[in-house]
């Protein structure tokens, strides 16, 4: 029993303490406060920490206004690429959204990345029609 729990124990331990294969420079991106219209675009940059290649299965944004773009080759042991998010920034307010990554890391397959930032309205400007002058009016000279 005693050799049963410590194995078990020691299943436990390794899988707590596994490191992930992918590892990002960060896992939430705040805009801050940008303009309806404005750039909503961020890139998360990792690196594949682990021994074997990564790849990364799926990138799934929490909703239709966040799309991920991801490498669909594998990335090598070492090396770094980036996912590419972009936010619709016509949706007006605060907003909190989530990418979840799946990848093939056995020990930690999914990662949530989360890009948040509070879009403002920029006022429209009234523009006036002007009036064109029609031909042979008092209004057109010849010169």
């Amino acid at each position: 029993m005693k050799k049963l729990l410590l194995v078990l124990f020691t299943s436990l331990s390794m899988g707590v303490f596994a490191q992930s294969q992918i590892a990002f420079d960060e896992e939430v991106h705040d805009f801050g406060t940008i303009n309806q219209g404005g750039n909503g675009v961020y890139e998360f940059k990792f690196k594949n920490a682990g021994k074997e290649p990564l790849l990364i299965q799926s990138a799934q944004g929490s909703c239709g206004c966040t799309v991920p773009l991801w490498p669909k080759e594998p990335i090598k042991p070492g090396s770094s690429n980036k996912i590419k998010v972009s936010y619709d920034t016509n949706r007006i307010g605060a907003f909190t959204k989530t990418v979840t990554v799946t990848t093939n890391d056995a020990a930690n397959p999914t990662k949530v990345l989360t890009i948040k930032g509070n879009v403002k309205e920029v006022p429209k400007v009234e523009t006036f029609p002007v009036k064109k002058a029609a031909e042979g009016s008092p209004m057109e000279t010849n010169n």
